[in-house]
């Protein structure tokens, strides 16, 4: 099976590349300078090349804040290009694992875990982008795709809190983070190994939309004292304050915590706890930041 993954250069594509090739798999990993998936051209032009079976899209306008005042630019990323890029798969017959967002819900449950078929009711520019390229993945490849939400996600490339509160925690002397705002922090890595599972099920029977996050909740606050803890530096240098204390254009999510009752579906168990995840993500990524 051959698999293309756009996106390549960011932190999940380069994960999800780098896992395939770890499992032997025919893999190209195709950053946005090599492919726009905007452009109805350059996807005639990557399909005729390499003929994917399979295409993972991790190509994604992610500036949260940014999309609240340039949503042309975010929709024309986010909800245009995965339509294009499922109308050449069904033209080539390859199937898509189209990754997505927490942002798609309102962020304001409370009592439990937000369900696959929970209704999506976006708060946020970004989020409504979002939406509207799963519902454009899933109309046009009903029987050959499978959206894929993660949340609060961290690894070894790239910006993301986790190498935030590393790189603080040499500069500062305490830091405030809020304790308002409570979901799942996810590693990349194990959302890449997911993909590489799920990809050879996609299929009438295993499409629609599954949710990526690694298991329990915890809030911003208690994660950068987990961070802490475990490089051995003093969690009480972490101070708790609310979201009001960091006003942003676009609204985070208060809740954003993800049910994962469909893997049980694919014959796949969930995704391990975020704790056991973090531990063990911690060396690569410093490992990342000295080199």
């Amino acid at each position: 099976m051959k698999w293309l993954v756009t996106g390549a250069a960011g932190m999940l594509g380069l994960d999800t590349v780098e896992e395939l090739l770890r499992r032997g798999e025919d893999v190209v990993g195709l950053a946005h300078a090599a492919l726009d998936i905007t452009d109805p051209d350059d996807l005639h032009r990557v399909f005729t090349e390499h003929r994917p079976d399979l295409v993972v899209n991790c190509a994604a306008y992610t500036a949260v804040d940014d999309a609240e005042t340039d949503e042309k630019t975010a929709l024309r990323i986010n909800g245009i290009g995965p339509r294009l890029l499922a109308q050449a798969c069904a033209r080539h017959g390859a199937r898509l694992i189209h990754v997505s967002t927490d942002y798609v819900f309102d962020g304001e449950a409370r009592t439990a875990p937000y369900p696959e078929d929970h209704t999506p009711a976006p708060r946020t520019a970004y989020g409504r982008t979002k939406l509207a390229g799963e519902q454009a993945v899933l109309a046009t490849l009903p029987d050959a795709s499978a959206v894929v939400r993660t949340a609060w996600l961290y690894g070894a490339h790239g910006g993301n809190f986790v190498r935030t509160m590393i790189g603080l925690e040499a500069r500062r002397d305490t830091l405030d983070v809020v304790d308002d705002q409570r979901g799942q922090p996810t590693w990349s890595a194990d959302v890449a190994a997911r993909i590489a599972d799920l990809g050879p099920l996609v299929g009438p029977g295993t499409n629609g939309v599954f949710h990526a996050t690694n298991a329990g909740e915890v809030t911003w606050y208690e994660l950068a004292r987990e961070v802490f803890r475990l490089i051995d530096a003093d969690p009480d240098r972490v101070h708790p304050t609310t979201s009001a204390a960091f006003t942003r254009p676009a609204p985070r999510p208060a809740y954003s915590a993800l049910g994962h009752g469909r893997w049980k579906q694919a014959g796949l168990g969930p995704l391990r706890d975020w704790r056991t995840a973090l531990h063990e993500a911690l060396p690569h990524i410093r490992k990342e930041i000295s080199s």
